[in-house]
């Protein structure tokens, strides 16, 4: 009987001990049996070590270690990592039952592809479902306008990872964004219909704490593509879609940082480079409309509704 596809899973952790063991637990409980993980903490101060210890005789690799932040612990996983397919699981977010054999599954179903994604669940800081993130299948123009994937439900495969520099340590906020176009530039972008993970979304997350600065990070990604000499004509073709939709990402996260004014005016730009961008997601400009008017109860009301419609 032929050998399971060796698979390499990485947690790049700090200071999230209140959710770590589940986000551990999903990965070692998935009903597929060659799995590499590989746990990097950047020297947490609370119990996170603990919990750790607590699963070290399954894991490949574990060091707790002081580092420059997200990016470098995913590389750090990945310099170590021996797998055919990989991918990283923060340490707030799990995997759903079968997510894995299912991965592996599409990527021998489909030998050129280079990069496979399926659905998400969104949930709150209690495990409650607040929304379910279903994508489309996108093309590498799509990537380039910033159709956002879920990054815990992506996994990619070794020989295009290893055509890249790796995670670049430039980005904090979009840099699964920013490693998804230079991975998807070595082969084919797969989706597949069916829930994988679910995301927590919780005060302290970045998407969250410091949601203000995504957008910042938009442009870095349209500046560095226009740089490059293979991704430049690709740009060109879809220029002002992609600064509409960098604008749209900057307003939605501006949204969520508490800057309804400042999401606003990206919104506008947005409408201005690209109208139908801007207008599929017109809920940005009620909702900064609403911020700007003191009527903020309204759409966290609408939030809450949306909630327990997912329950």
């Amino acid at each position: 009987m032929p050998r399971e596809i060796l698979i390499s899973i990485i947690t790049p952790s700090f200071n999230q001990a209140a959710f770590l063991e589940q986000t551990i637990k999903s990965v070692l409980e998935q009903d597929y049996g060659n799995i590499e993980y590989i746990v990097i903490d950047g020297a947490s101060t609370d119990s996170s070590v603990d919990i750790i210890k607590k699963y070290q005789s399954r894991l490949a690799h574990w060091e707790s270690k002081q580092d420059k932040g997200q990016a470098e612990a995913i590389n750090k996983g990945l310099a170590r990592s021996k797998g055919e397919i990989i991918a990283w699981l923060n340490s707030d977010d799990y995997y759903l039952e079968g997510a894995i054999s299912a991965a592996v599954k599409v990527f021998k179903e489909n030998p050129q592809a280079a990069l496979v994604y399926g659905d998400m669940l969104a949930v709150n800081e209690d495990g409650q479902t607040i929304n379910k993130l279903i994508y489309k299948q996108l093309t590498f123009e799509d990537l380039l306008c910033f159709q956002i994937i879920g990054q815990p439900a992506v996994f990619f495969r070794r020989a295009a990872y290893k055509k890249t520099d790796g995670l670049n340590l430039d980005f904090h906020f979009l840099l699964d964004h920013h490693f998804w176009l230079q991975l998807a530039q070595h082969g084919t972008i797969v989706h597949v219909p069916q829930l994988w993970s679910a995301a927590r979304y919780h005060p302290n997350a970045k998407n969250r704490a410091q949601a203000a600065e995504f957008g910042h990070e938009a442009f870095m990604i349209l500046n560095s593509a226009a740089a490059d000499k293979n991704l430049a004509p690709i740009l060109a073709r879809v220029d002002r879609r992609a600064r509409a939709s960098a604008y749209r990402v900057d307003a939605r996260y501006l949204l969520d940082g508490g800057e309804p004014f400042r999401a606003f005016k990206s919104w506008l730009n947005a409408l201005w480079f690209y109208p139908p961008v801007a207008l599929a997601r017109f809920n940005i400009f009620f909702s900064a409309l609403l911020g700007m008017l003191g009527l903020q109860a309204i759409r966290e009301w609408i939030l809450k509704r949306r909630v327990k419609s997912h329950q």
